[in-house]
């Protein structure tokens, strides 16, 4: 009992104890229920800590452990059957994910900002992170993040290293731009280029005259940007050749502003559509919904919220420039919303071409323009601020 009464006076600062959550279980018939053992995981880059409890709450074994298999699976022998664990969504927590799911009988997927006992608690260590996240576990109360299915896992590693390579290739860029603006009178006929990286721009870029340590700095930086070239190209035909047979990747294709690359990224990120009601769920999950603040029987939007799948918002604020480049209706429509600002009419649209992905990817069926009157429906839109 002394135990028991240690441990409650520990969760008061965020008002968590043992008697509340255990007046807070569902009891019989839910989900916790069915296990005898509730396992916290507080995951770390080497170690983990972990906490078992049994129904009641009773810590029955605590501990750190070294991130391995077989470490995991020596701490948790005696607690392998009829038990769940929980995990926070930290960086790399797939290693952990998959080690838990393969010992327990189901490993809950925790979002940690939602975890407010243990973001906003005012004393934090990892046994208390672990113990919060067991209690949390064993009343079901845990906010639960999605865990793709290893394929999505699989193709989202890809997609991501193409896209460091990308943004590493424009980094060198913009080294070498940074360079030459020391040199605006030489320089200046090459701003007429569309691109100074291109073949044409690259001979013209050879035969500025600069100082010794600038041209080495310079042709340094071009050879850098050709090896990227070379594995972006390779991490590309590492991406077609997962998604070669991807009826959803073909279907994503189909929309206006969509092409190879973001398809195959929004196919990844989003998964399975199944798990979102409506186009509004999906657009909440991605970010693209505007912040919304009520008080005295008013109520106030402003900028998209932060939070969100910042590579799903990324993906349909960009296809919105080769959208409305391509397709009559939607540039009208763009126009239409652009007289409230042109950052608002961006998510606008960004916001209509994730409701289209989510229609076509939810019937399985090409995108296809209704040839309507182009404003029709446009004022519906949720015309929010762009903050990227």
């Amino acid at each position: 009992m002394q135990m028991v009464i240690e441990e409650q006076s520990r969760f008061q600062p965020f008002g968590l104890s043992c008697w509340g959550f255990a007046s807070l279980n569902k009891g019989v018939g839910s989900m916790t229920a069915f296990y005898d053992y509730h396992i916290g995981v507080d995951y770390h880059k080497s170690y983990s800590h972990l906490v078992v409890q049994d129904s009641s709450g009773k810590t029955l074994r605590s501990g750190r452990v070294k991130n391995d298999r077989q470490s995991l699976d020596a701490f948790l022998e005696r607690y392998r059957e009829n038990s769940h664990a929980v995990v926070e969504a930290t960086r790399n927590w797939m290693v952990i994910y998959d080690w838990l799911d393969d010992i327990c009988d189901d490993v809950v997927l925790a979002h940690p900002l939602k975890v407010k006992a243990i973001a906003d608690a005012k004393i934090k260590t990892d046994k208390i992170d672990a113990t919060v996240l067991a209690h949390l576990l064993r009343a079901d109360l845990v906010p639960e993040a999605w865990a793709p299915g290893e394929r999505a896992r699989e193709l989202r590693v890809a997609l991501r290293e193409r896209m460091f390579y990308v943004r590493l290739r424009t980094m060198t860029k913009n080294r070498i731009v940074t360079v030459f603006d020391r040199y605006p009178e030489q320089t200046a006929q090459l701003r007429t280029l569309g691109d100074l990286f291109g073949k044409a721009g690259r001979v013209q870029l050879a035969q500025v005259n600069v100082s010794e340590i600038d041209r080495i700095q310079i042709d340094r930086g071009l050879e850098f940007i050709a090896d990227i070239d070379v594995r972006i190209k390779q991490s590309e035909a590492t991406i077609r050749a997962m998604t070669k047979t991807n009826a959803n990747v073909k279907l994503l294709k189909t929309i206006p502003g969509i092409g190879e690359f973001f398809a195959r990224l929004i196919d990844a990120e989003i998964d399975d559509i199944k798990r979102f009601r409506n186009p509004k769920k999906l657009a909440a999950y991605a970010g693209l919904v505007p912040s919304t603040y009520s008080s005295g029987g008013k109520t106030f939007h402003g900028k998209i919220i932060k939070q969100g799948n910042k590579w799903l918002r990324w993906a349909f604020v960009e296809a919105v420039s080769p959208a409305i480049a391509t397709n009559p209706e939607l540039r009208a429509q763009y126009e239409h919303l652009k007289t409230r600002g042109t950052n608002k009419a961006r998510v606008a649209i960004a916001r209509k071409l994730l409701t289209i992905a989510f229609q076509i990817l939810r019937d399985q069926r090409v995108y296809e323009p209704r040839g309507a009157n182009i404003t029709e429906g446009v004022d519906d839109i949720p015309v929010v601020l762009m903050t990227l």
